[in-house]
C-alpha cells in the first residue's frame, strides 16, 4: 500500500519547526499570510483505484469551498491561520440562498455571482436525470479548503469525509476544489 504522505515525519518536522513558526511571526507582525518557503508534499507513487461505471453508481459531491447553511450551521473558522479541519453536510436540496461561504483564501466573486461555479449541484442533477450518473448521495460534503498542515488533513479531515462517504454508500466522489 502506498503511503498517503510520503516522508511524513520529515515533512511534519519541517512544518512544525521551520515553516509554521516563521509564518506565524510574519502574520503577527504584519497581519498577512505569506506562504514563501512552504513545502508541498511530493509523491513518487500514485494512489489509484479501479474504474467504475458512473451510470450505475451513487456519487458524493465534495467541495472545499467553505460552504455552510446559514440557517442551521456554524461558519468555518476561516480566519484561523492553522486552518479549520471540520466539515459540514448539506442536503442535495439546499438552495443557493441558504448557503454562505466561510473561506478566506480564494476570490468569491464568481461563486457569489453563480454558486454553480463551485457547487454544480443542479448540473449533477441534470447528469443524473440523463442517466450519466446513477444517483446522487442525499447530502454533499463541504469543508473550508485552507489546510497548511497536511498531516491534519490525513489524520482529522480525511477520516471524517471517508466516514460520511461510507455512511452514504457511494461508489464515486467528485471533489470540486476552491
Amino acid at each position: 500500500m502506498v503511503d498517503i504522505i510520503e516522508n511524513r515525519e520529515a515533512w511534519k518536522t519541517y512544518y512544525d519547526e521551520q515553516f509554521f513558526p516563521q509564518f506565524m511571526q510574519h502574520y503577527e507582525d504584519t497581519g498577512k499570510m505569506v506562504y514563501k518557503g512552504y513545502e508541498y508534499v511530493k509523491h513518487e507513487q500514485s494512489v489509484i483505484g479501479k474504474g467504475i461505471d458512473l451510470s450505475n453508481s451513487r456519487l458524493a459531491f465534495i467541495s472545499s469551498g467553505g460552504a455552510y447553511r446559514t440557517d442551521s450551521q456554524m461558519p468555518f473558522d476561516a480566519a484561523n491561520p492553522r486552518g479549520d479541519y471540520s466539515l459540514r453536510l448539506l442536503q442535495q436540496s439546499t438552495t443557493p440562498d441558504q448557503i454562505a461561504i466561510a473561506h478566506d483564501h480564494y476570490n468569491h466573486e464568481a461563486v457569489l455571482d453563480d454558486m454553480q461555479v463551485l457547487m454544480p449541484l443542479r448540473h449533477l442533477e441534470a447528469l443524473r436525470d440523463d442517466g450519466v450518473i446513477g444517483e446522487l448521495a442525499p447530502n454533499w460534503i463541504s469543508y473550508s479548503g485552507y489546510h497548511p498542515d497536511v498531516t491534519q488533513v490525513v489524520d482529522i479531515l480525511a477520516p471524517q469525509v471517508l466516514e460520511k462517504v461510507k455512511e452514504m454508500d457511494v461508489q464515486a466522489a467528485l471533489l470540486v476544489p476552491s
